[in-house]
């Protein structure tokens, strides 16, 4: 699917409402969603164990 067809789809799951920033946020959310799938299917991703070690680093 092309780029553009995304951002539709993401525009158009919006309330009518939403302002600029809601759309703004909604697609660069879905462009960091991609980008992370995109690292973990390239095997660049970090297992759950070592996610949760760096948490207890930033929770003491």
């Amino acid at each position: 699917m092309q780029v553009k067809e995304i951002a539709k789809q993401v525009i158009d799951k919006l309330p009518d409402e939403s302002s600029l920033d809601d759309i703004i946020h909604a697609l660069y959310i879905r462009a960091k969603f991609e980008h992370g799938e995109a690292q973990i299917r390239q095997g660049q991703g970090v297992s759950h164990d070592q996610a949760k070690q760096s948490f207890q680093k930033w929770l003491r």
